[in-house]
């Protein structure tokens, strides 16, 4: 595979790349630029992080762990060593982090410093979000927020604008392992029906570097910009299969804010700018977080095989653990739901507040009219070896009046809807038990009560 993006600056070309290497690999053995450092290659520590432009200017932070090196194709990055400028002059964040004492022994130091450059560029304050995939296990965080807080009025180093404007005409060139197009997509696909599709590979990414699996023939969707469109009108919203994490919250803070607020606790900032919503739905995770919220909106899934396309309830898509309704060739083209008033309410339970599998992802959608429940859908992740509805609940709920007597009878039908397994995660008495509560959460809420998991009461 022949690919050209930009260095730290400079154009870069190569013939014959290894599809699964990554580009942390790359970066040390290749380039000898050693200061992007591997911790748990695996997307969780940070310690990787490098800064990634896209051709329209998008500016973000990825783990080197876990993006293949292919995924670089006519883009620009930049590691520690190009963030700080050509002349040796230090970038704003990383004189903070001397000014501020941000750095002990320094293994993390470079990705904060990725990190923290990508927020600066973006004009992105909210530092506790976009370090949340960064960890440091000596200095702490207090000083390293200072240092970040400290940058915040500095200018943007022109060398890092110029990533902005960049153009590499040689990335014009197609080829089958790298389609530009939906069709050119399902024209290779067919042809090839073992191949692994690669979306943003924070799923398949870990295939390679922790089972060592060999995937074969692989496909790249990240050139298939019709993939990552988003078409809305005033009856329904269409989401391509190759929209990324972060480019739903901003979607869904208009519509579904909890859905939105349950996104921002999707893996990281690095992770939720590489994941897309066809991998969450089509790797088929009963723990995936973004199906039981497009389950619980009635949200339908479009497939494509060659020219041929089908549709399906999602919910239909799931059909055991580990299987779903697809077909050899066949992948996701979008999901699509219907705009509607905002009675959906996400919940999502989990060891860590940020960055954490859910053991419990709980999304509740119930209409109420003049008092009395009119429709019900309840989805769940982590209850069962699919994302799944809660049919039994549903059913309880659906023409009962909106009171708690009718939400206590309701609880009993979890009991028939889910025998959850236990594992390190949560036991399956403590995953029934908090499903229910979920479920009273929601009525209080809807009645006014406060149910503010971050809020300590006294």
């Amino acid at each position: 595979m022949d690919i050209s993006f930009r260095l730290n600056g400079e154009s870069v070309a190569l013939t014959d790349v290894a599809p699964t290497v990554t580009a942390l690999d790359w970066l040390r053995e290749a380039r000898g630029l050693t200061a992007t450092k591997e911790g748990c290659n695996e997307g969780d520590c940070g310690a990787c992080t490098v800064m990634v432009t896209d051709a329209d200017g998008t500016t973000q932070a990825l783990n080197a762990c876990i993006l293949f090196l292919p995924q670089l194709n006519g883009r620009a990055l930049r590691t520690v060593e190009g963030i700080s400028g050509p002349d040796g002059a230090l970038h704003p964040v990383q004189q903070a982090m001397v000014d501020h004492h941000g750095s002990q022994c320094g293994f993390c130091t470079p990705g904060f410093v990725a990190s923290m450059a990508v927020a600066h560029a973006n004009g992105d304050t909210d530092h506790d979000t976009a370090l949340a995939g960064n960890l440091c296990r000596c200095t702490g965080y207090v000083p390293i927020i200072r240092a970040a807080r400290a940058a915040e009025e500095q200018p943007v180093p022109d060398w890092i604008t110029a990533d902005r404007s960049f153009f590499l005409p040689e990335i014009s060139k197609s080829e089958r392992q790298q389609p530009r197009t939906s069709a050119e997509l399902a024209a290779a696909y067919l042809a090839d029906p073992q191949a692994t599709l690669v979306a943003g590979a924070t799923d398949v990414g870990l295939w390679v570097t922790k089972q060592m699996r060999d995937l074969g023939q692989v496909i790249f969707l990240s050139r298939c910009a019709d993939l990552q469109q988003i078409a809305e009108d005033k009856d329904t919203i269409r989401i391509g299969a190759g929209v990324t994490v972060a480019r739903m919250i901003p979607l869904m803070e208009d519509v579904h804010p909890s859905f939105a607020a349950m996104l921002r606790r999707y893996g990281s900032a690095q992770v939720r700018a590489a994941a897309t919503i066809g991998g969450n739905i089509a790797n088929g995770s009963p723990i995936g977080d973004g199906p039981p919220a497009l389950i619980a909106l009635g949200a339908t899934l479009h497939l494509r095989r060659g020219d041929t396309r089908r549709d399906m309830p999602l919910e239909d898509f799931f059909l055991d653990y580990g299987k779903q309704d697809r077909l050899g060739g066949e992948f996701v083209e979008s999901v699509s739901f219907r705009r509607q008033p905002d009675r959906l309410r996400c919940y999502k339970l989990s060891k860590r507040f940020d960055q954490d599998i859910s053991a419990v992802c709980g999304c509740f959608n119930i209409t109420i009219v003049e008092g009395h429940v009119t429709a019900a859908r309840i989805a769940f992740g982590g209850m069962a070896g699919t994302p799944k509805r809660a049919l039994h609940v549903e059913t309880a709920l659906t023409g009962q009046p909106w009171t708690e007597t009718t939400v206590t009878t309701a609880l009993q039908g979890f009991a028939q809807d889910f025998t959850p397994m236990s594992d390190m995660r949560a036991s399956a008495r403590y995953r029934l038990q908090t499903a229910a509560n979920m479920l009273r959460r929601y009525y209080l809420e809807d009645t006014g009560h406060s149910t503010s998991i971050m809020q300590v009461q006294p």
